[in-house]
């Protein structure tokens, strides 16, 4: 990962802290999962993840280019 990768992963990461349901909610095979999408220069980067209200607990399950990243999200749930 470039430096400039980690900064806008770090950045995206603090965003989701910050407020947890910024990420859109998945329905279907995806569900309880949200995604977080932000840009680094002209290209999307996507953060699964998913929030437990009751424990204040985030679980970071993905983190790539849109590439795939749906498909590879769904082998990994």
């Amino acid at each position: 990962m470039h430096k400039s990768e980690k900064v806008a992963l770090d950045r995206a990461v603090k965003e989701i802290i910050a407020d947890p349901s910024l990420g859109e909610m998945k329905i279907g095979d995806l569900s309880g999962i949200q995604v977080f999408k932000y840009r680094l220069n002209s290209q999307l980067y996507l953060l699964a993840y998913s929030y437990h209200e009751q424990k204040l607990v985030l679980t970071f399950i993905e983190y790539g280019s849109h590439e795939n990243f749906y498909r590879d999200l769904k082998l990994k749930k």
